[in-house]
């Protein structure tokens, strides 16, 4: 697989290297055959993305053709989106797949620095990939810290949703701030910062974190091995592409919680609210306030994610 990708990535990338109104974004989506690139490659239908590239090893051409019959009009490529990567199977962690999944990011960063340097990059999974990302743009000395996100987006509409079931509330009225990264503790939900103000037990808030954190282990099991989480992921992917694009094209306001670079806790990379602008991040808003509760989750957190991040960057100074 890696070798197919090694081969097929930069050839993919250069073709779809043209050039657009600004306030048009042509998007890359790597992996579009996938159980999450096919619903993501509905990007197509929004007005914003004025071409859409798809890429993957098999099948690409029948999800192109089928595609084609949307009555849209997609046809610089701005933005990459990188959903590949092979599924968890159920008794699998996250990172039982890291090396395959470490070869397919790595191998798509490295054609994005040679054929799209200018483009955001956008990926999942993110706890060791991103630091992926980031060490191979840093090989190719075109690192900049506020173009390479890791979508954490999906942890925020689980939170919103759960909350807004538990609370009997219109889930477009919650907002739930998840902080950190994107598995197990690491995903850190600020019930306490919700816009809705919610006032939740101790048991309960226990319990629904554990929920939230535990949501894509449940849908694996309900599929019963066959498929992650792809539509809820597939959806939250395009969510996070039109804040990006829409911060791009001069919105004012936009704000993700993503995991970046970032200075705020005690490891290299952090999932916080950032303000999202033309280049990309614009201000990282911060941890701002947090309960007792929240800084415990911070605490156990930050030592799993900085194993994740040194297994990505490892990854990396070993690459040949």
């Amino acid at each position: 697989m890696f070798s197919a990708l090694a081969r097929l990535a930069p050839v993919a990338l250069r073709r779809s290297f043209s050039t657009s109104a600004q306030n048009n974004a042509k998007v890359a989506v790597p992996g579009a055959s996938g159980g999450i690139g096919q619903p993501l490659a509905l990007l197509k239908n929004s007005p914003l993305v004025s071409g859409l590239t798809l890429y993957d090893i098999a099948h690409t051409p029948g999800v192109a053709a089928d595609l084609s019959h949307i009555e849209t009009r997609a046809h610089c490529l701005k933005v990459v989106v990188i959903p590949a990567g092979i599924p968890r199977k159920p008794g699998m962690t996250r990172d039982d797949l890291f090396n395959t999944n470490a070869c397919i990011v790595a191998t798509l960063s490295v054609a994005c620095a040679q054929h799209c340097p200018e483009a955001i990059i956008i990926s999942n999974p993110v706890n060791s990939t991103i630091p992926i990302t980031t060490e191979v743009f840093k090989k190719h000395e075109i690192y900049n810290p506020n173009k390479i996100f890791g979508v954490t987006t999906l942890d925020i509409v689980r939170a919103n949703t759960f909350i807004a079931e538990l609370k009997g509330l219109d889930p477009a009225q919650v907002n739930v701030p998840v902080f950190g990264g994107h598995a197990g503790k690491t995903i850190i939900p600020l019930i306490s910062q919700c816009t809705a103000q919610v006032d939740i037990p101790q048991d309960q808030l226990t319990a629904i974190t554990g929920q939230i954190q535990e949501a894509g282990t449940e849908v694996v099991k309900a599929k019963a091995g066959a498929a992650l989480a792809t539509l809820s992921m597939a959806y939250t992917g395009a969510r996070f592409v039109f804040s990006l694009v829409d911060a791009m094209n001069g919105k004012e306001g936009v704000v993700e919680c993503s995991f970046v670079k970032s200075p705020e806790a005690d490891c290299a990379y952090f999932s916080t609210p950032l303000l999202l602008g033309k280049k990309g991040i614009e201000k990282n808003l911060g941890i701002g306030k947090i309960s007792p509760f929240g800084e415990k989750m911070i605490a156990e957190a930050i030592p799993e994610l900085k194993a994740s991040i040194k297994k990505g960057e490892e990854f990396v100074k070993n690459m040949k």
